[in-house]
C-alpha cells in the first residue's frame, strides 16, 4: 500500500533483514558477603546502621540470608548495564542475578536485594539494554525516530546472554518498524507480546511536505 509516495508500516525486518546484532556476553561483578548470624527486623537495621545491606540468595540447593558492603553495589545496580554477580559467601562461589531490589521510600536508599542463584544449564529471564546505531534515511528526510523500550526482557542460558541488543536503523525509512517478532537471536528467546512495537520512524509535517515535492518532481519528470 502506498501512502502520499511512501509505502506504509513497511516491518523493519523486511527493510533490514533484521540486522540484529551483539558483541559481548552479560559482564559479571564480583561481590563479597558473609553469612548472617541474626535474622530479623532488628537486627537488619543494625546491619545497615553499619553499612551492611541484608542479602538472600535462592534458587539454587539452598536459600543463604547473607550481608554485603553496601559500596560494593556500585558497580552492580548503579549502572546503565545489566551484569550478573559473582557472589563469593563465606569462601563459597556463586554466580546469580538480581531479582529485586528494595529501596526506603523516603530517602531512596538501598535496604534489601535479592538474589537468583544461576544453575548450569538451567535458563534465566532477565531484562538487557536495547540499543539501536547507524543514522536512518527517514529520519534524514524529515521523519522522527520512535524508540519505544530501553529493555528486552531475554529468557536462555547465562552464557547465551549479550549485554545488550543493538539494531542497525541505517535502512530504516519512513514508515518501517520492528517488532519483537522481528527478532530472532540464536539460542535465545524474547520474553514479550510479538507484535510490539519496538522501533519506528513517524512522519512528520516536513517529512510529509518534502515527499509531496519527490512526487511532483517525479510526475514532471
Amino acid at each position: 500500500m502506498q501512502v502520499g509516495g511512501i509505502e506504509k508500516n513497511r516491518t523493519f525486518a523486511a527493510v533490514l533483514k533484521t540486522i540484529i546484532k551483539f558483541c559481548n556476553n552479560m559482564k559479571s561483578v564480583s561481590i563479597s558477603g558473609s553469612l548472617r548470624e541474626n535474622v530479623g527486623k532488628k537486627d537488619a537495621k543494625a546491619q545497615r546502621n553499619q553499612g551492611m545491606i541484608p542479602c538472600v540468595i535462592y534458587g539454587g540447593k539452598e536459600q543463604k540470608l547473607f550481608v554485603v558492603d553496601e559500596r560494593e553495589f556500585k558497580n552492580l545496580l548503579y549502572t546503565p548495564e545489566v551484569k550478573y554477580a559473582e557472589l563469593n559467601i563465606n569462601g563459597v562461589t556463586h554466580k546469580a542475578i538480581v531479582q529485586e531490589t528494595q529501596f526506603h521510600a523516603i530517602t531512596d536508599k538501598l535496604l534489601h536485594v535479592d538474589f537468583l542463584e544461576v544453575v548450569d544449564g538451567k535458563p534465566i529471564t532477565i531484562e538487557i539494554p536495547f540499543k539501536v546505531k547507524g543514522t536512518s534515511p527517514g529520519v534524514l528526510k524529515g521523519g522522527l525516530l520512535k524508540k519505544r523500550v530501553r529493555k528486552l526482557k531475554v529468557r536462555g542460558l547465562l552464557e547465551n546472554i549479550p549485554e545488550d541488543i543493538t539494531a542497525d536503523i541505517s535502512n530504516l525509512e519512513i514508515n518501517d518498524m520492528t517488532k519483537i517478532a522481528d527478532i530472532h537471536i540464536d539460542n535465545l528467546e524474547i520474553v514479550d507480546n510479538p507484535n510490539k512495537v519496538i522501533i519506528q520512524v513517524i512522519p512528520t509535517r516536513g517529512s510529509a511536505a518534502a515527499t509531496a515535492e519527490e512526487g511532483e518532481a517525479e510526475a514532471e519528470a
